[in-house]
């Protein structure tokens, strides 16, 4: 199965810094540019772009099925890492820097800061849906040191308050770290380490919990009763296509995934999952492709 080209940000904004990248729950590609940042080192991984100074002002690009629009978020205090829109035209950011433990912020349609709040350390993924809810996932630095990290899964409304962590069912191992994350309206999936079982998350109090045949899969696409998840067993360009029942996901399938042009998927960043649609990109924060699952 090959990947479709979704979304690719201009080629007026070539020399700019993207902070930060995603594809939110209406399906439109969002780049965070700072109009001042440099290449900074990190402990691992490649150096990334920060803000020279903070606060600053954001230029957010917005692609929606190829219209194009900028927007400017005024006075950001932290070096983004994860961004989402919201409904009624907002947005919300989450980043580490001069704000302190306040890491996590809210945007209105001015694009001036509405709120700013702690949403924990350690954040895997930051989604939010059209239904007003706000889930934020974690890794292990998090959950071993702050409370908020603690749940591993964690559950806001559009305004950063607060609604519901998780807590594993009895002889079920916590959540260390999320591998994998999807986001629908009204729903959430996770799939996490230790044990990497599947976990459906309902606004509406269900939560459920699957065995799966795939071990740290890097992301995932659900539909109905049908989940596709990608990576896993040491394979990272491999789909496995699975029938969902009431407490296993049962594979179906297997297929490799590949470039548009037929060219092996070799590293990509973290995919982001919504519903049946899984959005990947490579090396560059530039370029956004799409599988949707069955």
């Amino acid at each position: 199965m090959a990947l479709r080209p979704y979304a690719l940000l201009p080629r007026q904004y070539d020399h700019q810094k993207v902070l930060a990248t995603t594809v939110d729950a209406w399906g439109r590609a969002l780049w965070l540019i700072c109009l001042d940042a440099e290449l900074r080192p990190r402990s691992f991984g490649r150096p990334s772009p920060q803000p020279r100074s903070c606060p600053y002002d954001a230029l957010l690009v917005i692609d929606d099925g190829g219209a194009v629009r900028e927007q400017f978020l005024r006075d950001v205090s932290l070096s983004v890492t994860h961004l989402d829109a919201l409904p009624n035209g907002r947005f919300v950011v989450q980043g580490y820097g001069a704000a302190g433990d306040r890491n996590a912020q809210i945007y209105g349609t001015d694009g001036r800061r509405r709120r700013s709040f702690a949403m924990g350390r350690a954040v895997e993924y930051l989604m939010a849906d059209r239904r007003h809810h706000v889930w934020s996932a974690y890794g292990d630095e998090g959950v071993y040191s702050d409370p908020i990290s603690a749940a591993g899964l964690v559950r806001w409304d559009s305004g950063g308050n607060h609604l519901w962590g998780y807590s594993p069912p009895k002889d079920v191992e916590y959540i260390d770290t999320v591998y994998a994350f999807n986001v629908d309206d009204g729903v959430a999936w996770a799939d996490y380490y230790p044990s990497f079982p599947l976990l459906e998350v309902r606004t509406n109090g269900v939560v459920v919990l699957r065995r799966t045949p795939v071990v740290a899969p890097a992301g995932m696409a659900v539909h109905g009763e049908h989940i596709t998840m990608l990576g896993g067993n040491r394979q990272s360009d491999r789909l496995h296509c699975c029938r969902l029942t009431e407490s296993e996901a049962l594979l179906v399938e297997e297929a490799c995934l590949t470039l548009p042009n037929g060219a092996p998927l070799k590293r990509y960043a973290r995919p982001v999952g919504r519903g049946r649609h899984l959005y990947l990109r490579g090396s560059s924060t530039r370029q956004w492709y799409v599988m949707t699952g069955v």
